[in-house]
């Protein structure tokens, strides 16, 4: 296999990244991908610092032995967490996740706007000094999607739950007046036609797995990785859930997508790390 021609790594804590793979595979479609959901170490919202910058260390490592070409990390909590240490580590090129604060700024009328995002990606320094930026021309309602990535991990983008805490967590948003909220994990993207159903046009949002695609198209030829061929490129999955059900979520959010192969499999996968899970 030639460099142009090897996969493009992609992961995430879970299936959140399904979403940045389905604005990757309509821009890029020759492109292979290697795509994991960490799902046995779901979610990384909940977990230490340390936890994953190790996790996505040893994911990143277990991609480039098998030949990734570049990296994706399609996850906010780890792109916040981790991607400087990877850079550090790995000459290739190496993509992460925007919060989407500037273009939410640039889209809000009445200059509020609302943030579901992980717990981990809230607390940290980056996102921080982030909103510290716009915080002159937003205000910006935070909000913590406790208990949403494990409905999604769980194949749920719809339901009682699901709904009941959308609304917990959306609506003091649109009483302090947000007309856009940004969807600050990738797992949240997934939810958004459940959004729309409850809130209506309420609220723009604002996603980044469409940004995220255009990054990786103008890197690849700046770098000579960009595929060759002209036949479509191979997808294949890798999950690190402990159960067949938790696969299962996996291929059944990833049938939904509009870009997906309808013939989605699954290997599930052990990746060993340096830290135990706390």
């Amino acid at each position: 296999m030639t460099t142009q021609d090897a996969p493009i790594g992609v992961f995430d804590s879970g299936l959140g990244g399904l979403s940045v793979l389905d604005a990757m595979r309509a821009l890029l479609p020759r492109e292979s991908v290697l795509y994991i959901a960490d799902s046995g170490y779901a979610p990384y919202g909940e977990k230490t610092d340390a936890f994953i910058q190790q996790r996505s260390k040893a994911i990143a490592d277990w991609l480039v032995e098998r030949g990734a070409k570049m990296l994706v990390v399609a996850c906010n909590t780890a792109t916040t967490h981790a991607i400087r240490h990877l850079r550090s580590t790995f000459s290739m090129p190496i993509v992460g996740v925007e919060p989407g604060i500037k273009p939410a700024t640039l889209a809000t009328s009445t200059g509020i706007v609302g943030v579901l995002a992980t717990a981990a990606t809230l607390r940290s320094e980056r996102f921080k000094m982030l909103l510290a930026e716009h915080e002159a021309r937003c205000r910006f309602v935070c909000q913590a999607g406790h208990g949403l990535v494990e409905e999604i991990e769980r194949g749920h983008l719809q339901g009682a739950l699901v709904e009941d805490l959308l609304v917990r967590y959306l609506t003091p948003m649109a009483n302090a007046g947000a007309d856009t909220v940004i969807l600050g994990s990738t797992h949240f993207p997934l939810l958004a036609p459940t959004i729309r159903r409850l809130f209506g046009d309420r609220f723009t949002l604002i996603e980044t797995g469409s940004a995220i695609a255009r990054r990786v198209q103008a890197l690849l030829p700046e770098h000579g990785l960009a595929a060759r061929g002209l036949s479509p490129g191979r997808i294949e999955y890798f999950s690190t859930a402990r159960t067949h059900d938790q696969r299962q979520a996996l291929v059944a959010i990833a049938k939904q997508l509009p870009m997906s192969d309808l013939r989605v499999t699954v290997s599930g996968v052990e990746i060993g790390h340096a830290l135990a899970d706390l």
